[in-house]
């Protein structure tokens, strides 16, 4: 039973809240049981496993907590373990810097899908603890690739700009291209792209949520034509 703040894995978890650390070791700390056992459904096994009055005092675990109720569990687990890799058919995200919208977005390619994310630099990091809560388990579903690698063909959602999404012709391998709500795709990234294509909106807001937008896109290419 871990009885001290300064044990070893306490002080592990403490680091791993901070993204370099998260980047220098390949580690990442996931807390609460739902997690966890979409962790053990996806046969990923966590490196550390601190249970409240298991193996850690229930005091030092609701200290190491970032949650308004302190979870029972918190594990540690690999970044190499996560699903890597680009799908026929995906989402590629453009300097998407909100945790919430990344892990929101992972959580959409997991319910739309068999569907991928791409990240470009500058994105948040899908295992930072916001992105995974909104993630609520899909990081260890869907597969994880860097922007460059994602498939071709390529379509930039542009707000007010292109063929209206319900009119383009989407094949079977499709990636949709997003950027960050504020800053949008720059110049360069959309004449990279092989589609311009715009969602209609009939309100008087100039875009829609980035993590909206992607679930439109997702389901414009799987819904029956």
């Amino acid at each position: 039973m871990i009885t001290s703040r300064d044990n070893e894995k306490l002080k592990l978890v403490r680091k791993l809240a901070d993204r370099r650390w998260r980047d220098k070791l390949g580690l990442f700390v996931v807390e609460g049981e739902d997690l966890v056992e979409a962790a053990h459904a996806s046969g990923i096994e966590p490196v550390e496993l601190l249970v409240a009055g298991e193996n850690v005092t229930t005091e030092l675990l609701a200290s190491l907590s970032a949650l308004p109720h302190p979870s029972r569990v918190i594990a540690v687990y690999r970044r190499e373990n996560l699903p890597a890799g680009a799908l026929p058919v995906g989402l590629a995200l453009w300097r998407v810097s909100d945790p919430g919208n990344v892990g929101t977005l992972i959580r959409t390619a997991d319910a739309l899908g068999p569907a991928s994310v791409a990240l470009s630099p500058g994105c948040a990091d899908p295992t930072g603890p916001k992105a995974l809560r909104a993630s609520a388990g899909a990081i260890f579903r869907v597969p994880i690739a860097p922007f460059d690698e994602a498939p071709r063909p390529r379509v930039a959602l542009v707000a007010g700009l292109g063929t209206p999404l319900h009119e383009l012709d989407l094949g079977e391998s499709v990636t949709f291209v997003l950027g960050a709500e504020r800053e949008g795709l720059p110049e360069d990234v959309v004449c990279d792209c092989e589609a311009v294509a715009s969602i209609p909106q009939s309100g008087t807001a100039e875009s829609l949520n980035v993590a909206i937008a992607g679930g439109i896109a997702l389901y414009e290419q799987r819904r029956p034509k």
